[in-house]
């Protein structure tokens, strides 16, 4: 059972994606940096160049953070790192997986969509 203060301070989302998507949704104000000497950044831009290890690793501090409420994930990114992603099972923040320009949608690979229709029977 999730109580107000699982969710009372968790006021940021967090994107890791590709360039075109991280860069919208910074347009589109969801950017913060931490004001403390670490400046933690909330989004990771992924590119072909990027370390599995390091998109494992801002998924880790993205979800262990008690400030993000969201984590949007590019499929095909949240791809590299799918047995991360359809293990995460805590209902704050929240994994979304979101399509990129190009990189279309498939619902059966989303983590979420496989749980719903486990829970449905399908």
């Amino acid at each position: 059972m999730t109580t107000q203060a699982d969710y009372k301070d968790r006021q940021f989302l967090a994107v890791i994606g590709d360039e075109d998507s991280v860069t919208g949704l910074l347009l589109a104000g969801i950017g913060h940096v931490t004001t403390t000497a670490d400046q933690e950044k909330n989004f990771l831009v992924v590119d072909s160049k990027t370390e599995t290890s390091a998109i494992e690793a801002a998924f880790d501090r993205f979800t262990e953070r008690k400030d993000i409420g969201i984590v949007l994930i590019n499929q095909h990114v949240a791809d590299r790192i799918r047995y991360r992603v359809d293990t995460y099972t805590a209902a704050f923040p929240s994994v979304l997986e979101i399509p990129s320009k190009d990189h279309p949608y498939d619902p059966e690979k989303d983590s979420v969509l496989r749980r719903v229709r486990r829970l449905f029977g399908e």
